[in-house]
Protein backbone atom coordinates (compact mmCIF):
# COMPACT_ATOMS: atom_id res chain seq x y z
CA UNK A 1 0.00 0.00 0.00
CA UNK A 2 1.30 3.73 -0.82
CA UNK A 3 2.23 5.99 1.74
CA UNK A 4 -0.30 8.25 0.97
CA UNK A 5 -3.43 6.27 2.52
CA UNK A 6 -1.14 5.70 6.08
CA UNK A 7 -2.81 7.71 8.69
CA UNK A 8 -1.75 8.65 11.97
CA UNK A 9 -3.33 8.07 15.38
CA UNK A 10 -6.11 10.17 16.12
CA UNK A 11 -6.34 12.59 19.32
CA UNK A 12 -9.01 14.57 20.77
CA UNK A 13 -12.75 15.02 19.87
CA UNK A 14 -11.62 12.92 16.82
CA UNK A 15 -10.67 9.91 18.91
CA UNK A 16 -13.64 10.29 21.26
CA UNK A 17 -15.78 10.09 18.01
CA UNK A 18 -14.03 6.95 16.35
CA UNK A 19 -14.36 5.30 20.13
CA UNK A 20 -17.93 5.48 19.75
CA UNK A 21 -17.73 4.20 15.90
CA UNK A 22 -16.15 1.40 17.11
CA UNK A 23 -18.37 0.72 19.98
CA UNK A 24 -21.23 0.29 18.38
CA UNK A 25 -19.83 -2.36 16.02
CA UNK A 26 -21.37 -6.04 16.13
CA UNK A 27 -19.79 -9.10 15.96
CA UNK A 28 -22.91 -11.04 16.34
CA UNK A 29 -24.18 -9.10 12.73
CA UNK A 30 -20.61 -9.76 11.59
CA UNK A 31 -20.97 -13.70 12.36
CA UNK A 32 -24.36 -13.49 10.73
CA UNK A 33 -23.12 -11.45 7.55
CA UNK A 34 -19.80 -13.36 7.15
CA UNK A 35 -22.53 -17.08 6.73
CA UNK A 36 -24.67 -14.89 4.75
CA UNK A 37 -22.15 -13.68 2.39
CA UNK A 38 -20.85 -17.41 2.00
CA UNK A 39 -24.07 -19.11 1.06
CA UNK A 40 -25.00 -16.53 -1.52
CA UNK A 41 -21.13 -16.16 -3.16
CA UNK A 42 -20.01 -19.73 -2.43
CA UNK A 43 -16.62 -18.52 -1.14
CA UNK A 44 -14.93 -18.92 2.24
CA UNK A 45 -14.77 -15.15 4.24
CA UNK A 46 -11.37 -14.78 5.58
CA UNK A 47 -10.85 -14.51 9.01
CA UNK A 48 -10.84 -10.65 9.31
CA UNK A 49 -13.82 -9.71 7.65
CA UNK A 50 -13.25 -6.14 7.18
CA UNK A 51 -9.83 -6.97 5.88
CA UNK A 52 -11.07 -9.24 3.00
CA UNK A 53 -13.83 -6.46 1.56
CA UNK A 54 -11.42 -4.04 1.20
CA UNK A 55 -10.13 -5.08 -2.31
CA UNK A 56 -13.85 -4.87 -3.68
CA UNK A 57 -13.88 -8.19 -5.29
CA UNK A 58 -16.35 -10.28 -2.65
CA UNK A 59 -18.39 -7.30 -2.23
CA UNK A 60 -18.94 -7.23 -6.74
CA UNK A 61 -18.85 -10.85 -6.68
CA UNK A 62 -22.26 -10.49 -3.78
CA UNK A 63 -24.16 -7.86 -6.19
CA UNK A 64 -23.81 -10.12 -9.13
CA UNK A 65 -25.33 -12.91 -7.43
CA UNK A 66 -28.31 -11.21 -6.02
CA UNK A 67 -28.85 -9.34 -9.66
CA UNK A 68 -26.52 -10.42 -12.56
CA UNK A 69 -24.49 -7.84 -14.43
CA UNK A 70 -24.90 -4.81 -11.78
CA UNK A 71 -21.00 -4.70 -11.93
CA UNK A 72 -19.62 -6.10 -15.33
CA UNK A 73 -15.37 -6.06 -14.86
CA UNK A 74 -14.23 -6.41 -11.53
CA UNK A 75 -10.66 -5.36 -11.17
CA UNK A 76 -8.10 -7.23 -9.63
CA UNK A 77 -6.32 -5.64 -6.48
CA UNK A 78 -3.02 -4.86 -8.17
CA UNK A 79 -3.25 -1.15 -6.70
CA UNK A 80 -5.02 0.75 -5.05
CA UNK A 81 -6.68 2.47 -7.29
CA UNK A 82 -8.04 -0.99 -8.66
CA UNK A 83 -9.55 -1.68 -4.84
CA UNK A 84 -11.64 2.26 -4.91
CA UNK A 85 -12.70 1.25 -8.45
CA UNK A 86 -14.34 -1.90 -7.02
CA UNK A 87 -15.57 -0.37 -3.93
CA UNK A 88 -16.88 2.84 -5.89
CA UNK A 89 -19.17 0.02 -8.88
CA UNK A 90 -20.09 -1.66 -5.54
CA UNK A 91 -21.71 1.70 -4.03
CA UNK A 92 -23.31 2.84 -7.68
CA UNK A 93 -24.48 -1.11 -7.85
CA UNK A 94 -25.91 -1.55 -4.80
CA UNK A 95 -27.72 1.82 -5.44
CA UNK A 96 -29.36 0.85 -8.63
CA UNK A 97 -30.51 -2.04 -6.65
CA UNK A 98 -32.78 -0.31 -4.49
CA UNK A 99 -30.79 1.25 -1.56
CA UNK A 100 -31.50 4.87 -0.20
CA UNK A 101 -28.86 6.90 -0.07
CA UNK A 102 -28.66 7.21 3.90
CA UNK A 103 -28.36 3.53 3.89
CA UNK A 104 -24.67 3.36 1.62
CA UNK A 105 -21.52 3.74 3.31
CA UNK A 106 -18.21 5.60 2.02
CA UNK A 107 -15.80 4.07 -0.07
CA UNK A 108 -13.55 5.68 2.79
CA UNK A 109 -15.38 3.97 5.69
CA UNK A 110 -13.96 0.53 4.52
CA UNK A 111 -10.75 1.42 2.29
CA UNK A 112 -9.55 3.48 5.00
CA UNK A 113 -11.23 1.84 7.85
CA UNK A 114 -13.03 4.78 9.23
CA UNK A 115 -16.44 3.63 10.04
CA UNK A 116 -16.71 -0.35 10.14
CA UNK A 117 -20.33 0.33 11.62
CA UNK A 118 -22.04 1.67 8.68
CA UNK A 119 -20.52 -0.85 6.33
CA UNK A 120 -21.74 -3.56 8.39
CA UNK A 121 -25.15 -1.61 8.32
CA UNK A 122 -24.94 -1.42 4.33
CA UNK A 123 -24.42 -4.87 4.30
CA UNK A 124 -27.68 -6.33 6.38
CA UNK A 125 -29.89 -3.27 4.64
CA UNK A 126 -29.00 -5.09 1.40
CA UNK A 127 -29.93 -8.30 3.15
CA UNK A 128 -33.16 -7.16 3.28
CA UNK A 129 -33.95 -5.70 0.14
CA UNK A 130 -32.85 -9.02 -1.22
CA UNK A 131 -35.41 -10.71 1.09
CA UNK A 132 -38.14 -8.06 -0.18
CA UNK A 133 -36.82 -9.30 -3.70
CA UNK A 134 -37.99 -12.80 -3.35
CA UNK A 135 -33.66 -13.59 -3.00
CA UNK A 136 -34.43 -16.17 0.16
CA UNK A 137 -31.41 -17.83 1.70
CA UNK A 138 -30.81 -20.45 4.87
CA UNK A 139 -29.61 -17.52 7.20
CA UNK A 140 -32.26 -15.21 8.12
CA UNK A 141 -30.77 -11.84 8.13
CA UNK A 142 -32.14 -8.16 7.35
CA UNK A 143 -35.79 -6.76 7.74
CA UNK A 144 -37.97 -7.26 4.63
CA UNK A 145 -39.24 -4.00 3.34
CA UNK A 146 -43.12 -3.39 3.64
CA UNK A 147 -44.72 -3.82 0.10
CA UNK A 148 -46.89 -0.70 -1.44
CA UNK A 149 -50.69 -1.93 -1.87
CA UNK A 150 -53.03 1.03 -3.60
CA UNK A 151 -56.52 0.93 -2.35
CA UNK A 152 -59.26 2.67 -5.35
CA UNK A 153 -62.66 3.65 -3.52
CA UNK A 154 -65.56 3.73 -5.87
CA UNK A 155 -67.14 7.31 -6.14
CA UNK A 156 -70.26 6.20 -3.89
CA UNK A 157 -68.22 5.22 -1.20
CA UNK A 158 -65.75 8.53 -1.29
CA UNK A 159 -69.33 10.11 -0.78
CA UNK A 160 -70.54 8.26 1.98
CA UNK A 161 -67.82 9.17 3.96
CA UNK A 162 -68.48 12.77 3.48
CA UNK A 163 -71.23 11.95 5.86
CA UNK A 164 -69.03 10.90 8.67
CA UNK A 165 -67.85 13.07 11.26
CA UNK A 166 -63.85 11.61 11.93
CA UNK A 167 -63.39 10.82 16.18
CA UNK A 168 -60.55 13.31 15.60
CA UNK A 169 -63.04 16.04 15.51
CA UNK A 170 -64.91 15.14 18.75
CA UNK A 171 -67.52 12.73 20.43
CA UNK A 172 -70.54 13.45 22.87
CA UNK A 173 -70.31 9.92 23.58
CA UNK A 174 -67.95 9.99 26.33
CA UNK A 175 -67.35 11.67 29.39
CA UNK A 176 -66.19 15.33 28.39
CA UNK A 177 -65.19 18.54 30.26
CA UNK A 178 -68.69 20.15 29.82
CA UNK A 179 -69.64 22.45 32.28
CA UNK A 180 -66.03 22.56 33.97
CA UNK A 181 -64.49 25.93 34.89
CA UNK A 182 -62.12 27.32 32.13
CA UNK A 183 -58.29 27.65 33.09
CA UNK A 184 -58.11 31.02 34.74
CA UNK A 185 -61.85 32.40 34.88
CA UNK A 186 -63.34 33.22 38.03
CA UNK A 187 -65.57 30.96 40.21
CA UNK A 188 -69.19 31.81 41.15
CA UNK A 189 -70.23 31.63 44.74
CA UNK A 190 -73.75 30.17 43.32
CA UNK A 191 -74.70 28.06 40.15
CA UNK A 192 -76.98 30.64 37.98
CA UNK A 193 -78.49 27.35 36.59
CA UNK A 194 -79.95 25.74 39.87
CA UNK A 195 -82.23 29.05 40.43
CA UNK A 196 -80.55 29.99 43.67
CA UNK A 197 -80.85 33.47 43.93
CA UNK A 198 -77.95 35.28 44.19
CA UNK A 199 -76.41 36.95 47.48
CA UNK A 200 -78.44 38.99 50.06
CA UNK A 201 -76.59 41.66 49.63
CA UNK A 202 -72.81 42.88 48.32
CA UNK A 203 -71.50 43.89 52.02
CA UNK A 204 -71.79 40.44 52.64
CA UNK A 205 -68.37 38.80 53.11
CA UNK A 206 -67.84 35.14 51.94
CA UNK A 207 -65.15 33.39 54.01
CA UNK A 208 -63.19 32.65 51.03
CA UNK A 209 -62.05 36.41 51.35
CA UNK A 210 -61.63 35.82 54.81
CA UNK A 211 -62.81 36.22 58.37
CA UNK A 212 -62.37 37.51 61.87
CA UNK A 213 -63.92 34.77 63.77
CA UNK A 214 -61.62 32.52 64.24
CA UNK A 215 -57.93 32.51 65.26
CA UNK A 216 -55.67 35.05 63.69
CA UNK A 217 -52.17 36.47 63.38
CA UNK A 218 -52.91 39.95 64.35
CA UNK A 219 -51.04 41.55 67.14
CA UNK A 220 -48.56 39.21 66.40
CA UNK A 221 -44.77 41.17 65.33
CA UNK A 222 -43.65 40.75 61.89
CA UNK A 223 -40.34 39.59 60.54
CA UNK A 224 -37.63 41.94 61.71
CA UNK A 225 -39.53 44.43 63.94
CA UNK A 226 -38.69 45.89 67.10
CA UNK A 227 -40.06 43.91 70.33
CA UNK A 228 -41.45 45.56 72.95
CA UNK A 229 -40.38 45.61 76.63
CA UNK A 230 -44.14 46.46 77.44
CA UNK A 231 -47.30 45.26 76.06
CA UNK A 232 -49.26 48.98 75.10
CA UNK A 233 -52.83 47.37 74.75
CA UNK A 234 -52.69 46.30 78.09
CA UNK A 235 -51.94 49.51 80.62
CA UNK A 236 -48.93 48.38 81.99
CA UNK A 237 -46.51 50.94 82.52
CA UNK A 238 -42.42 50.32 83.07
CA UNK A 239 -41.34 51.05 86.86
CA UNK A 240 -39.09 53.48 85.44
CA UNK A 241 -36.58 54.71 82.69
CA UNK A 242 -33.48 54.20 85.03
CA UNK A 243 -33.57 50.98 85.19
CA UNK A 244 -31.25 48.73 83.02
CA UNK A 245 -32.38 45.24 81.77
CA UNK A 246 -30.48 42.63 82.04
CA UNK A 247 -30.02 41.98 78.55
CA UNK A 248 -27.90 45.59 78.46
CA UNK A 249 -25.53 43.54 80.55
CA UNK A 250 -24.73 43.18 84.63
CA UNK A 251 -21.92 44.25 87.46
CA UNK A 252 -23.28 41.58 89.38
CA UNK A 253 -21.30 38.58 88.13
CA UNK A 254 -17.98 37.57 86.85
CA UNK A 255 -17.39 40.05 84.01
CA UNK A 256 -13.89 40.51 81.93
CA UNK A 257 -12.94 43.84 82.99
CA UNK A 258 -9.28 43.75 84.16
CA UNK A 259 -8.47 41.73 81.57
CA UNK A 260 -5.96 42.12 78.78
CA UNK A 261 -7.78 42.44 75.57
CA UNK A 262 -6.73 40.65 72.61
CA UNK A 263 -3.47 42.41 70.58
CA UNK A 264 -2.82 44.68 73.88
CA UNK A 265 0.75 44.45 75.84
CA UNK A 266 1.11 42.29 78.97
CA UNK A 267 3.03 44.49 81.53
CA UNK A 268 5.67 42.96 83.52
CA UNK A 269 4.30 44.42 86.99
CA UNK A 270 1.16 45.07 88.12
CA UNK A 271 1.14 49.23 88.80
CA UNK A 272 -1.59 47.89 91.70
CA UNK A 273 0.55 46.21 93.70
CA UNK A 274 4.27 47.41 93.05
CA UNK A 275 5.62 50.87 94.53
CA UNK A 276 5.52 53.81 92.35
CA UNK A 277 9.50 54.61 91.92
CA UNK A 278 10.60 57.89 92.12
CA UNK A 279 13.88 57.32 90.08
CA UNK A 280 14.17 55.37 86.90
CA UNK A 281 15.38 51.70 87.42
CA UNK A 282 17.93 50.11 85.60
CA UNK A 283 18.49 46.48 84.62
CA UNK A 284 21.74 45.08 83.71
CA UNK A 285 22.74 48.42 82.61
CA UNK A 286 19.62 48.86 80.87
CA UNK A 287 16.73 51.62 81.50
Amino acid sequence: MSTQFSKGPTFGLSADVRNKLVQKYDPQTEEALRLWMQEVTGRVMPDKFMEGLKDGVILCELINKLQPGLVPKINQPALNWHKLENITNFIRAISDYGLKPHDIFEANDLFEDMNHTQVQCTLVTLAGMAKTKGFYTKYDIGVKYSSKKNRKFTPEKLKEGNSIICQQMGSNKYASQKGMTSYGTRRHIYDPKMGVEKPVDRNSIHLQMGTNKCASMSGMAALGTVRQVTEKNMSVEPVDTTTVSLQMGTNKVPSQKGLTPMGGSRRVYDRKYCDQRSEEATYDGFK
